[in-house]
């Protein structure tokens, strides 16, 4: 963020339940990505921002395409590092999930799995060239998080409800062929979770879209900082300079 903000307003909030965001207790705010969306979205106009452009990873893939299915208008161009919106691009670690979605309770091993410290240090280890280069702080502190009272009822919530992103692929690359957004995607193409065809899949409906597969895991930027960060000033300076 400090290579962009120079340049460009940046906002990047966390959801409620993650980083220094409130966690309200399930009882009282549904963790869905329906619900993460409509919070983030309630922010945006809280903010008065008009128009901007998005950048999603991973779970704010999700969050993010509910926003331009809801506001069009809105989105002047699109940003993508490892969010997934095909399913080609969904790793072997996804059987296992999609199992998990059709009776949690008899597949146990799939959440404990998600929420425990190898699970963590794999999200960001796993597909990188250079796991030496990795602050092991990197994954304690997520663990930590992850630790914390409540938070085994939030990520099973979340990861159970993911079923609704995968059920939302079609109607999100509908409104991309639709729209057909500036489009900028850079892909860690050594994740094993969301594998680089599913960043390829993007110029299908977006012909246009400017797609670079780079030497990287999960986590592109932790790798791949300054290469990303001229492709994305690059790129916004080309499509939101006139604005």
């Amino acid at each position: 963020m400090p290579l962009l903000a120079t340049r460009y307003h940046l906002i990047a909030p966390d959801y409620p339940g993650f980083g220094h965001s409130d966690a309200p207790d399930p009882t009282r705010y549904a963790y869905t990505f329906d619900h993460l969306a409509k919070t983030t979205d309630s922010l945006l106009q809280q903010l008065g921002l008009k128009h901007y452009a998005l950048y999603l990873h991973d779970y704010g893939g999700p969050v993010g395409f509910r926003i331009m299915v809801a506001h069009p208008e809105r989105v002047d161009a699109l940003i993508v590092s490892n969010a997934n919106a095909y399913e080609e691009g969904l790793g072997k670690k996804w059987t296992a999930i999609s199992e998990y979605w059709k009776d949690p309770k008899a597949h146990p091993e799939v959440f404990e799995s998600f929420v425990s410290l190898k699970g963590a240090e794999l999200r960001h280890t796993l597909g990188t060239s250079h796991p030496e280069r990795y602050n092991p702080d990197t994954w304690t502190d997520e663990f930590a998080h992850l630790s914390q009272p409540g938070q085994h009822d939030i990520q099973a919530a979340l990861l159970y409800d993911y079923r609704t992103n995968v059920a939302s692929y079609p109607a999100w690359q509908a409104w991309l062929r639709k729209h057909k957004p500036p489009t900028l995607v850079v892909w860690g193409k050594n994740d094993p979770s969301f594998i680089g065809a599913g960043g390829e899949a993007y110029k299908r409906d977006v012909p246009d879209a400017e797609v670079h597969l780079l030497d990287a895991g999960h986590f592109p930027w932790d790798e791949q900082v300054d290469a990303i960060a001229e492709r994305v000033q690059a790129f916004l300076d080309k499509h939101l300079a006139r604005r």
